[in-house]
């Protein structure tokens, strides 16, 4: 049987109601059964405001149910006319009947409340939260009779854009404030007792963000033991009452929490919190403020815990608990509802609280503008004092009001405690439309609504990992509350403890540092006690600081930099420890402040393959036709390089190290690359300077730690440089050719410039200096054939093409492994020549003054000795043991030992002494911020030394370098007497 459709209900779908609309509507007299049309213009604008409710049907089944009721006590007359012609009573009405069936049916149950809704003159009604006075025989039916009278005004100006959120929030916290007042009056009526007894409202309520239907989370403290007995009971009737009136009161957060007594005196509460509590209880108590009850006994209670408050960020576990609290909560919440949870779930309300929160316990020590109890009003204080960034504030008051404002919605429905977005596709289209939106071309309210709602929730979620877990927070934590008051007294003391040398003029620079009222100088503030912790376990504290200010002077006024160093991970620590350790890494980001960036991320900071840098060296060269601004563009790629590794080395000990750690051999490799890649570059400008014949090939062969891919930041570039000329053009030619080329490619990475210079060295050419500085193919196979000494194939041993042509550098290769690896290994002749060479080396290129003990290159176990024994093994043995055959020192010690070559414990001396000395001579470079080979004893660059390496005592690791030493000079012996 179809049902037939009744008289204009086709009509009015198009206004959203459903079948039973004309017969309300025609109850009402508001719908002319005859023509299917209001009746009248008044009746139309009724009509029309009713359908824009969220649910059309609900406002007026409503509407209908209020005035039958006001039939039975003669008001319906006045409220329908007031409908018709009071436009604000119309929208309040209208709203609250079409989104809280609750209200709804409180209004049914006392329809004289509608004139709550009416304008008093020419003013809408006021949403205080302030009760009406609670009076007659049965003071908890008043009370609860007040308490929804007041929330109907309340939900009514929320609904009508007649207050903002906060408002909002803020009129249901004094509404609680003033249900439990008159609980507790009603509770000491009946009891007769007059006890001291304060109620301290926590939690949301505290916070002055009740919303709807919440628990309203309190602590009662009385005054002394003589009053616990009265107070306690006054407290349970109060509960009891709030319980019948409006909403539970929850006092779970008090000391031991639902095992604890309900009351505790101030002491009972102070010894407590004193010796038991958890962090989160410290949490808890940010929203602490008097609600109710002795309110000044409450404020006594506040004020008496708030200094332990203010240093709980200070324990070693607090930071943490804190982010294991909000893993839980998140952990707990029912899988079916994870993606519906606007209160628990991952980009929600809790996300941001907890987010805030941690800030303000690690922060608020020392500023005491974070000290207030509201979330939006601690943001707004966070940002204003430079803690979180404008957009990342901005962004989450944002989502913190688009999702208190559904949590609003969702809960005035029904009055129901709920925080999950209703899966059901009618609970959807009435929640938007609660919520004010409404259909748009090619996308229906309920899109909108979920477009909207995932936005916020994906940026607060990743606002929250950002803010609860950056790194500068523990470490923020970890400096007392003093230290953070960076008032010049305080601050010369800290830097007389901190080990500063010059205390005055330290403070000059916290002073430009800091001064002022700008949002610069706030972030400062924050940022300083934690770099000056860093500073201080650098050798030369008062280096670090001055660094830190010549790059602060430089990048202070640009946008990103002092919110890199406070929000992106573990930047400002990093760069604290860089610059407090390493002048050569202080002096290229002097020059070159935007690579600071690289700090950010571990990935910035391990080095890029070496086909990268070259292909990236070379288009910076190849964007110039002038050759002195191409190489100058390929010194400023090269700059940056060297800061990434300088870093990476300098952080390879300690928290604060990337992942994975730069150990002394990728170093090695790495500048070898950045070296590789520098020579490819100025050859392609010096070409494009001085072209080269047609078909004449050109090629730059390493040597020496270039060529073993062993390079230190303090290494020359060892190379020879070979061509080939094509047929038919005469030597002379060729060879004044690639000559210009080469003097060209000297000449450019020669030039002045601040940067570390690479230097050319072509000395082990055949000849040496006295020899012609290029020459071709044939002329090396010709000279290694007829004149080439022992010392010449030891130095072959490490040549490898860096840069030119690749097959013209393969040739070279083929013709240096016929000279390096012998078939017949060494003669006994060559043995004794290699022996004196040593002795000589030894002799005379130790420089004046040098101690032979603890110079890591020419030194006693030095860098020398182990590549004078991995090379005569390779001389030795090489021809008959291709494994042998590598341009690297610790990998040809290594193929001696599997081989059998060599005894176990030697290699390992070997090995052990070549990563020593190679790791102190980039620590005395880092350090010295130029080249040095010579370990001191004592002083400040011994320490700086030792604190990059990891270590703690200078002596230790004196005694550490001699035993190594001395260990692989021994294997050194070992290898030559065999």
């Amino acid at each position: 049987m179809v049902r037939p459709t009744p008289p204009g209900s086709s009509r009015l779908a198009r206004y959203g109601f459903g079948d039973r609309a004309p017969e309300l509507l025609v109850g009402l007299g508001l719908w002319d059964a005859a023509t299917q049309e209001p009746a009248g213009d008044a009746a139309a604008g009724l009509v029309t405001a009713l359908s824009r409710a969220a649910d059309p049907d609900l406002a007026l089944r409503q509407l209908h149910r209020v005035v039958e009721a006001l039939d039975r006590t003669g008001g319906r007359a006045e409220l329908l006319d007031a409908l018709l012609v009071d436009n604000g009573v119309r929208r309040r009405l209208v709203a609250v009947l079409g989104a809280s069936s609750a209200l709804g049916d409180h209004l049914v149950a006392n329809p004289g409340q509608w004139t709550a809704l009416r304008d008093q003159d020419g003013r809408a009604p006021e949403a205080t939260g302030v009760l009406a006075p609670v009076e007659g025989p049965n003071p908890v039916a008043a009370l609860r009779l007040a308490y929804r009278l007041a929330l109907l005004k309340i939900a009514a100006a929320d609904l009508t854009g007649g207050q903002g959120l906060e408002h909002t929030m803020a009129a249901l916290s004094a509404l609680a404030d003033g249900t439990l007042q008159a609980a507790c009056a009603i509770a000491v009526a009946e009891s007769g007792a007059h006890p001291r007894l304060g109620v301290v409202a926590l939690g949301k309520c505290g916070g002055n963000e009740l919303n709807y239907v919440s628990d309203v989370d309190v602590i009662f403290v009385a005054a002394t033991d003589d009053d616990l007995p009265a107070a306690t009971g006054i407290a349970t009737r109060l509960i009891e009452i709030c319980g019948l009136v409006a909403w539970p009161v929850d006092a779970a957060l008090r000391p031991e929490g639902s095992r604890g007594p309900l009351v505790r005196t101030l002491a009972s509460h102070q010894a407590y919190y004193q010796r038991w509590a958890r962090t989160w209880e410290f949490q808890a108590l940010l929203k602490a403020r008097p609600a109710a009850g002795d309110t000044a006994l409450a404020q006594e209670w506040i004020d008496t815990l708030a200094p332990l408050v203010w240093h709980a960020a200070e324990r070693p576990e607090a930071v943490e608990d804190v982010r294991a609290m909000r893993r839980r909560i998140v952990d707990n919440v029912p899988a079916r509802d994870v993606e519906r949870e606007i209160k628990r779930g991952p980009g929600g309300l809790r996300d941001i609280e907890f987010a805030v929160q941690l800030l303000q316990l690690v922060h608020g020590r020392a500023d005491e503008t974070l000290r207030v109890t509201g979330t939006m009003p601690a943001l707004r204080a966070l940002v204003s004092g430079g803690y979180v960034g404008r957009a990342d504030g901005e962004a989450l008051l944002r989502g913190y009001r688009f999702l208190r404002t559904v949590e609003h919605r969702l809960q005035l429905q029904a009055l129901r405690r709920t925080h999950t977005v209703p899966a059901d596709p009618a609970g959807l289209r009435w929640l938007a439309a609660a919520l004010g939106y409404t259909a748009a071309p090619g996308r229906d309210a309920v899109e909108a609504f979920r477009a909207d709602w995932v936005a916020h929730a994906s940026e607060v979620r990743r606002l929250h990992q950002k803010l609860l877990y950056r790194p500068l927070l523990e470490a923020v934590a970890r400096v007392p509350a003093e230290s953070l008051r960076l008032t010049p007294e305080a601050a010369r003391r800290q830097l007389e403890v901190l080990g500063f040398a010059d205390p005055t003029g330290a403070l000059r620079h916290l002073e430009a540092l800091t001064g002022g009222v700008s949002r610069t100088a706030a972030i400062q503030r924050t940022l300083l006690p934690v770099l000056l912790q860093e500073f201080a376990d650098a050798a030369e504290p008062d280096r670090g600081l001055l660094s830190y200010r010549q790059v602060s002077d430089t990048l202070g006024t640009t946008p990103w930099y002092l919110r890199l160093l406070r929000d992106e991970g573990p930047v400002a620590r990093r760069l604290a420890r860089v610059l407090g350790l390493s002048r050569y890494a202080a002096d290229l980001l002097a020059r070159d402040p935007e690579a600071l960036r690289l700090l950010a991320e571990d990935a910035e900071l391990t080095p890029r393959p070496g086909d990268v840098v070259r292909d990236g060296f070379g288009a910076a060269a190849d964007r110039h036709d002038d050759p002195v601004a191409a190489i100058r563009a390929v010194r400023g790629l090269r700059r940056r390089e060297l800061f990434r590794i300088a870093c990476a080395d300098a952080l390879s000990h300690g928290s604060l190290a990337p992942s994975p750690v730069l150990d002394v051999r990728g170093v090695g490799t790495a500048l070898s690359d950045v070296a590789d890649a520098t020579l490819g570059a100025a050859l392609r400008a010096a070409a494009r300077a001085y072209p080269l014949p047609p078909g004449l090939t050109f090629a730059v062969i390493g040597m020496g730690r270039l060529g073993g891919e062993e390079m230190s930041f303090s290494s020359d570039a060892d190379v020879l440089f070979v061509y080939e000329p094509p047929p038919g053009v005469a030597d002379d030619a060729a060879s004044a050719a690639a000559h210009a080329v080469a003097e060209e490619l000297r000449r450019l990475l020669g030039m002045p410039a601040p940067d570390p210079p690479l230097g050319v060295d072509a000395d082990l050419r055949p000849e040496g200096r006295q020899g012609p500085l290029v020459r071709s193919l044939a002329a090396y196979t010709q000279y290694y054939a007829r004149w080439s000494r022992v010392w010449e194939a030891q130095a072959l041993l490490r040549a490898r093409p860096v840069a030119g042509d690749v097959s013209l550098g393969s040739r070279f290769v083929a013709l240096a492994d016929r000279v390096r690896y012998p078939a017949e290994g060494l003669t006994r002749e060559q043995h004794v020549e290699i022996r004196r060479i040593k002795a000589r080396v030894e002799n005379e290129r130790l420089p004046r003054g040098a101690d032979p003990a603890t110079h890591v290159k020419l030194g006693r176990g030095g860098l020398a000795d182990v590549e004078w024994a991995a090379q005569v093994l390779q001389l030795r043995h090489a021809g008959a043991h291709p494994s042998l055959r590598t341009t690297r020192t610790v990998d040809a010690i290594a193929a001696a030992e599997v081989a059998g070559l060599l005894d176990e414990g030697d290699a390992a001396a070997l090995a052990a002494g070549w990563q020593q000395a190679a790791r102190v001579r980039n620590a005395l470079t880092l350090v010295r911020g130029k080249p040095g080979d010579q370990l001191p004893r004592h002083g400040v660059e011994l320490a700086g030394v030792v604190r990059l390496l990891g270590r703690s005592d200078a002596g230790e690791f004196l005694d550490d370098y001699l035993r190594t030493a001395r260990r692989a000079r021994t294997a050194l012996e070992h290898v030559l007497e065999g």
